[in-house]
């Protein structure tokens, strides 16, 4: 009652009717919204009722949804000839009864990316996604895009990253979705992408370092460091520093490091505990491909770390994340070892939409393992003797 008598209302029979300043809106999903101009903020509850509604079925004939230039949607009604903000589909809405929470997570490995947006209106968040054009990174930019974000997808290839913005234009073709060169094995590149990026004079919201190399071969870059210590973790190591002062203009912000659980396996000290430098971008004689993954991904989690604590007063935090064991995207592409192991493993592990039933994973299991670590195990034993 009391949240009643500060709207004023707390004598009105309606419990639908809205509060003096307060509008009621939908998502691009069909999920409905209030906003408060008094306050200038919105929420997913009604001011009144504390319900949770979403609107039933598309919009009517004739009928269109579009976005404005500040990102707001508005609806075009081509038979009448008229345009209005209201959404035509507020007349048939079905109360949302959330389930109760319990002690399960609310969201496991059968989640998709889709399902966890769902509801969510990103309209007027700017993402930057690096290796956005395959993989984990164009499922991630995909979804953010088709949730109202402005994302760009930062890749090496630039007709790869083109591709990959039409196929998310086909799904939506309003979403905003842009393709733009970086190489993170040149320094020169994240310095030209940073300013390129800059040069748009929009904000940035998430940074999402998902870019990587998996089983390449040893090489140095331009810049004389060893490819994969470059790629998986230097290259984005500049470019966060580069955009660090757009992202603490635009907090709250984030950066997103995707690492991996193999940062587990490995040590970049030397035998006193000091870091190592040489383990980091390590001669051809004492290079091995997985052993340097392995290395990035842990020197991802202590920069992640320590972005962190440096600029969270800021407004900007950041996370380090592991997408899963033995995910089928295209990172094993560059031996093809690696690709046959990925490739006997993928009808047991999540793929990039979804799982298959944990029955299936959970029965097959403990075979998959001892299968696997066979294979691992004759990987290793043909690198030792090819370098040999």
């Amino acid at each position: 009652m009391a949240a009643l008598k500060y709207a004023g209302l707390e004598d009105t029979d309606s419990e639908e009717e809205l509060p003096p300043g307060w509008e009621e809106r939908t998502t691009k999903d069909g999920w409905v919204y209030y906003a408060n101009h008094l306050e200038e903020k919105t929420q997913w509850e009604h001011p009144k009722s504390g319900k949770r509604k979403r609107v039933a079925g598309g919009l009517p004939y004739g009928w269109e949804q579009e976005t404005d230039e500040n990102g707001q949607v508005y609806f075009v009604d081509h038979i009448n000839k008229r345009t209005t903000y209201l959404d035509p589909r507020l007349a048939f809405t079905v109360e949302d009864n959330p389930v109760k929470p319990t002690t399960r997570q609310k969201y496991d490995g059968n989640s998709t990316a889709m399902e966890i947006l769902q509801g969510r209106d990103l309209s007027g968040k700017v993402v930057i996604i690096t290796g956005a054009n395959s993989g984990i990174g164009f499922e991630t930019a995909k979804s953010l895009a088709l949730h109202g974000a402005y994302v760009i997808l930062a890749c090496r290839n630039t007709s790869r990253g083109n591709d990959a913005v039409q196929r998310i234009l086909v799904e939506w073709h309003k979403a905003k979705v842009e393709a733009m060169t970086l190489d993170l094995a040149s320094l020169q590149s994240v310095q030209n992408f940073a300013e390129a990026f800059k040069s748009k004079n929009v904000p940035l919201h998430i940074l999402i370092c998902n870019a990587a190399v998996f089983g390449a071969p040893w090489c140095l870059t331009e810049d004389g460091l060893e490819a994969t210590f470059q790629v998986n973790h230097l290259g984005h190591f500049y470019l966060v520093q580069l955009l660090e002062d757009v992202l603490c203009r635009s907090s709250p912000a984030r950066v997103v490091v995707v690492s991996s659980e193999s940062h587990r396996f490995t040590e970049i000290k030397d035998s006193s505990g000091k870091l190592d430098f040489s383990l980091l971008s390590p001669s051809k004689k004492e290079y091995w491909a997985m052993l340097a993954y392995n290395r990035s991904k842990l020197c991802n989690i202590l920069f992640s770390n320590e972005l962190n604590r440096r600029l969270s007063p800021h407004g900007v935090t950041s996370n380090s994340v592991h997408p899963g064991n033995m995910i089928y995207s295209s990172i094993h592409r560059n031996w093809w070892v690696y690709t046959l192991l990925f490739t006997l493993a993928r009808p047991f592990t999540k793929s990039m939409v979804k799982l298959f039933p944990c029955s299936v994973y959970v029965k097959h299991k403990k075979k998959l393992l001892w299968f696997l670590s066979g294979i691992c195990l004759t990987a290793f034993f043909y690198v030792n003797r090819c370098s040999s």
